[in-house]
């Protein structure tokens, strides 16, 4: 899963963005749009989807409980109905937990180098 996107901290972003930062086609972007009711796009006066940090925060959630803990998708909502807010906070502390490892490696990495 590609966060980069998110460094940049947009107000929007176009479905294209949404779907590299998870490497995941457009087609499943707008089918998960379609299914969870968490996800709410504006849309620009072309129709163009363009999504919130909220969006992409919910989105990591659902990838997180579909593509990482192997729910299917009636699996994910009704977890996400029982008890959203713990879901969501479990969703969040995994994504801290990998921008830390991210940034060890990182750091790794340039010890390295410098030897």
């Amino acid at each position: 899963m590609q966060l980069d996107c998110l460094k940049e901290e947009k107000i929007y972003y176009t479905i294209g963005e949404v779907a590299a930062m998870f490497n995941v086609k457009t087609s499943l972007i707008r089918f998960w749009e379609n299914e969870f009711d968490i996800i709410k796009p504006h849309r620009n006066k072309k129709g163009n989807r363009l999504f919130t940090k909220q969006d992409v925060d919910n989105f990591h959630t659902i990838y997180h409980l579909i593509k990482e803990q192997g729910y299917t998708i009636q699996g994910a909502k009704d977890k996400l109905n029982a008890n959203r807010s713990v879901t969501m906070q479990k969703s969040d502390v995994i994504i801290s937990l990998k921008k830390i490892k991210d940034f060890l490696l990182e750091i790794k990495d340039n010890i390295g180098k410098e030897n």
